[in-house]
């Protein structure tokens, strides 16, 4: 019985799914190793490494700054990046939840990713990474339910539903 909730869960051409992982592109692809020192971020235009709580530069670049962190696993360099960000915007605290997972804080992450998604209710990626953390945690059919939420506002295809209907089939989570 057990495996066939999960099957029938999984449900989607998982070629689509495949290709989804494969394609990369945009935030589906791991991000770039990070180019500056604890507390910096890399500013385009100057060609130099600035101060992240000093930096004019937009949310979006100290969004990929942040990404490129959490990749390369420096959790605590991306909340520095996070804390120069817009603390109400539901990619900061998607990344604030993505960072305490990956830090241990697993209650703390779960807050984040709640938070994200009340902001923001499409965000599935927040519901992805919520949904990897509750796969880490044993929780396989609220990681499903998580998965169909995705769907539900619009995820099928993404890397989101892929990433996530990949960790709930095998136990292997993403660090991006």
């Amino acid at each position: 019985m057990k495996y066939f909730v999960l099957a029938a869960a999984l449900t989607l051409p998982f070629g689509a799914t495949s290709m989804a992982l494969a394609a990369g592109g945009g935030n589906e692809s791991a991000p770039k190793k990070p180019k500056c020192q604890t507390g910096l971020v890399y500013d385009k235009k100057t060609k130099t490494c600035v101060n992240a709580q000093e930096s004019s530069l937009d949310v979006d670049t100290l969004y990929q700054t942040v990404r490129s962190l959490a990749y390369a696993g420096r959790y605590d360099d991306a909340q520095t990046v996070l804390a120069a960000m817009p603390q109400d915007d539901d990619r900061t605290l998607t990344y604030m939840g993505f960072t305490n997972r990956k830090m241990g804080n697993v209650d703390t992450a779960m807050a984040f990713y709640t938070r994200a998604i009340e902001v923001n209710p499409s965000n599935v990626l927040a519901r992805s990474y919520m949904g990897q953390g509750l796969v880490e945690m044993g929780q396989i059919p609220a990681a499903i339910k998580e998965l169909h939420a995705i769907r539900a506002h619009g995820g099928t295809g993404t890397w989101a539903e892929a990433s996530l209907a990949k960790a709930i089939a095998t136990g292997e989570t993403f660090n991006y």
